[in-house]
């Protein structure tokens, strides 16, 4: 497991009720593509988690603008929650790359969970989910928006025509 050290654009703070809020000096559509292995090491870990029913605390992001607006996103679904402690445990979220990864993996689950074509490019299994490596590649790479999610449209196009995922494929 690798650890990303903090840096100067992340602050993290432990507030009275448990939950970590992230202060990040730059916006979701700024943070830094990842390696598709991190990424894919993160689904696993998070897979791992959710199986073994360690759920983690809730997470708040503050994103800092250039222009001084900010957003707040809160992740408070014992599932996401459960995500980012997995990520966090995998590459850390110290720093915009760790932060980057896990916002790349939760964005990956919400595309996934509203995306038609998705049944082409991954198998639901009892354990988890195969994703095809091309759909990996693509939220490695693709930019977030400015809410931290992948644009529909563009990530299609990014994955390009990904071979459909066979049932029984390793997740």
């Amino acid at each position: 497991m690798h650890h990303q050290p903090h840096d100067s654009a992340v602050r993290v703070q432990t507030r009275p009720d448990g939950a970590l809020l992230y202060l990040i000096a730059l916006p979701p559509e700024a943070l830094p593509p990842v390696r598709a292995r991190d990424l894919a090491a993160a689904w696993d870990a998070a897979r791992a988690a959710a199986l073994d029913e360690r759920w983690g605390s809730a997470r708040l992001f503050r994103f800092r603008r250039a222009d001084g607006s900010a957003l707040d996103l809160a992740l408070g679904d014992a599932d996401a929650c459960c995500w980012a402690a997995a990520v966090d445990g995998t590459v850390g979220m110290g720093s915009t790359y760790g932060l980057s990864v896990c916002l790349r993996l939760l964005a990956l689950v919400d595309l996934l969970a509203r995306a038609a074509w998705a049944g082409d490019v991954m198998a639901l299994r009892r354990d988890g989910a195969a994703l095809a490596p091309a759909l990996v590649q693509a939220a490695a790479m693709q930019p977030l928006t400015g809410e931290a999610r992948f644009d529909e449209g563009d990530f299609r196009r990014r994955c390009g025509p990904a071979p459909r995922i066979a049932a029984g494929a390793p997740a």
